[in-house]
């Protein structure tokens, strides 16, 4: 993915995080989001997230599991400028679930019409499955298919 488009990604993230702060969730600093077994949910991601999270991200160790976020470091996030939309629009306030909600949706379409417009492969998946292989994070043209790609994983 070129540069140009993962700024667009970035801006993206930065017109989020000024509609989750008008919306002004309560976060607690649990570090509940991060922890994902323990809380039962898990973090999905498109490849043009991952791949911008993973050029910027801190080194983690492999295989990551679906336990945890390998950039929690007691309850921060060490790969806080490159995190996803999850990451960003999540937070456990009762009061903000449905705006959270209208939020995921409509970035994401924002993120599938980038894609479609650039003409690269969609694919939608848990953080831990672009870590331990991000060789999936390149986006490539649509059409073509990354190395191992597998049907469950297109679409989304």
């Amino acid at each position: 993915m070129s540069e140009a488009i993962r700024e667009q990604v970035r801006e993206l993230y930065r017109q989020v995080d000024q509609e989750v702060a008008a919306a002004g969730p309560v976060c607690l600093a649990s570090g509940r989001c991060c922890r994902f077994k323990e809380y039962g949910h898990v973090l999905f991601l498109s490849n043009l997230e991952a791949e911008v999270l993973l050029t910027s991200a801190p080194r983690y160790e492999l295989p990551v599991t679906t336990d945890f976020c390998p950039f929690q470091q007691g309850n921060l996030c060490t790969a806080r400028e490159p995190r996803p939309l999850g990451c960003r629009i999540y937070y456990c306030d009762p009061n903000y679930q449905e705006k959270a909600s209208e939020l995921s949706e409509r970035s994401l379409q924002r993120l599938k019409e980038l894609a479609r417009t650039q003409g690269l492969n969609w694919i939608y998946a848990p953080l831990h499955h672009f870590l331990n292989h991000p060789e999936e994070a390149t986006t490539l043209p649509e059409g073509s298919c990354a190395p191992d790609e597998t049907a469950p994983l297109n679409g989304g």
